[in-house]
């Protein structure tokens, strides 16, 4: 298992290196959130800790949670209550302020790792509609006529969630709740853009979607079919 490490000042990257180490994680860190973010698909983590000292932490959760659920740790300059509850609404595990105790810190990574793990794939159905088949197993979707293609965990978690809810408007709201896990207002944005990347691996003309389907100013839907 391994940590993306984002921080700016050397001397607490040094700190919090040695922090995830010690709670069991190689690390891998970075000082630019959205380089890390682009290279993602191709080594994702088990972790992701923020410590960046400028620019909104806010908007580091959000592009974090744009591409994966697993735990998100940001560590910020002392916060009012009120900022403290809209980081964890947007989707942060734990918010740490500064000064931190790094021992107390390795305890709480320990802790996310955990309860980090969820269903195992192998334990879910496989779920069909007309000409679509979603392995859990395996994280790909086949489609009759090409070649099966792999999701992202979010894509997957996306494409599952929608099929066992197929024929069923899910509000945004929803979506957010079930596919990254924790439960808030909702984002569209968020969700526009993980549709739109799932469109282009499943539909074939994305641009009139025929398996995702859009309820302007409601949600998405799952179009129903036979298994």
């Amino acid at each position: 298992m391994y940590a993306l490490l984002l921080a700016q000042d050397a001397d607490e990257k040094a700190v919090l290196s040695v922090v995830l180490q010690r709670a069991g994680l190689a690390v891998t860190s970075a000082s630019d959130l959205d380089r890390a973010m682009q290279t993602w698909p191709e080594r994702p983590a088990d972790l992701v800790l923020l410590a960046l000292q400028g620019g909104d932490p806010l908007a580091g959760v959000h592009r974090v949670r744009g591409e994966t659920t697993v735990p998100v740790i940001a560590i910020v300059n002392e916060v009012v209550e009120d900022f403290h509850c809209r980081l964890l609404e947007s989707g942060a595990d734990l918010v740490v302020a500064r000064p931190f105790s790094a021992r107390l810190l390795i305890a709480q990574v320990r802790a996310l790792l955990r309860r980090a793990g969820s269903v195992p794939l192998f334990s879910l159905p496989t779920l069909s509609i007309e000409g679509l088949t979603l392995d859990p197993v395996t994280r790909t979707v086949q489609i009759v006529g090409q070649r099966s293609r792999r999701l992202t965990h979010l894509e997957f978690r996306l494409l599952y969630t929608l099929m066992m809810h197929r024929g069923q408007i899910l509000p945004t709201e929803i979506i957010v709740e079930q596919v990254w896990g924790y439960s808030g207002r909702g984002d569209k944005e968020l969700v526009r853009g993980l549709v739109r990347r799932l469109r282009t691996k499943i539909e074939p003309d994305p641009r009139h979607p025929q398996y995702i389907l859009t309820l302007p100013g409601v949600g998405y839907a799952c179009a129903s079919g036979d298994e």
